[in-house]
């Protein structure tokens, strides 16, 4: 098990990548753990802000978010200002409040598609839950019904088209797994080649895979 806090001094120690901001996105498929990780470095990273990805998506638009984000979010945050956006309520079907999103040391985005090729020249690393797509999807369906199966059947093609046509995985600069306690952290396909050894990597024990 890797020790997040170890890694989180890593992320906090990278150069800014939007304004005085060290983005760092939290991507994978839908069910593989995003979240839970990402509330869990946050944490490590001394209570770090998070942005959630489906608070800017909407039933029309499950991937045509990215102008609400350059708009609402990255632009403000790139020039040091506070960001505010309006979260979308999946039930009620509209925007809601605004929220505030402060320009601090380092911001996690976390979401399916928060690696997408627009949005990766404003992250200072790029971390990929590493789970299979099945299981992912199955343990979504799982933990949101059978309610909402009518919705996870339009997600699934919808995430499939997106990561055939912009695949996150590839530019990964760490691939994350889930164990029974705690977290596998390891070198993403980005950094094994060499683009970006930004991050200091430290291997503990051997791949649980």
């Amino acid at each position: 098990m890797d020790d997040l806090a170890r890694h989180a001094d890593d992320l906090a120690a990278l150069p800014p990548s939007c304004g005085p901001v060290r983005l760092v996105a939290v991507d994978g498929h839908a069910g593989s753990g995003k979240s839970t990780f990402a509330a869990r470095l946050a944490a490590a990273l001394g209570g770090a802000p998070v942005l959630h990805l489906d608070d800017l998506a909407t039933h029309e638009e499950l991937f045509g978010w990215t102008g609400r984000l350059r708009e609402q979010v990255l632009g403000p945050l790139s020039r040091g200002e506070r960001a505010r956006y309006a979260p979308y309520d999946w039930t009620e079907r509209r925007f809601g409040p605004a929220r505030a999103l402060e320009p601090a040391p380092v911001v996690l985005v976390e979401g399916v598609g928060a690696g997408r090729r627009e949005v990766r020249p404003w992250l200072a690393a790029l971390c990929w839950m590493e789970l299979d797509r099945e299981t992912s999807w199955e343990r979504g369906r799982r933990r949101d019904g059978a309610g909402l199966t009518g919705f996870w059947d339009g997600w699934t093609l919808a995430e499939e088209r997106h990561f055939a046509g912009d695949p996150s995985r590839p530019y990964a600069d760490a691939l994350v797994r889930q164990l029974p306690e705690g977290y596998a952290w390891l070198p993403g396909p980005r950094a094994t080649a060499g683009v970006n050894r930004n991050v200091t990597y430290r291997s503990h024990g051997t791949a649980p895979y």
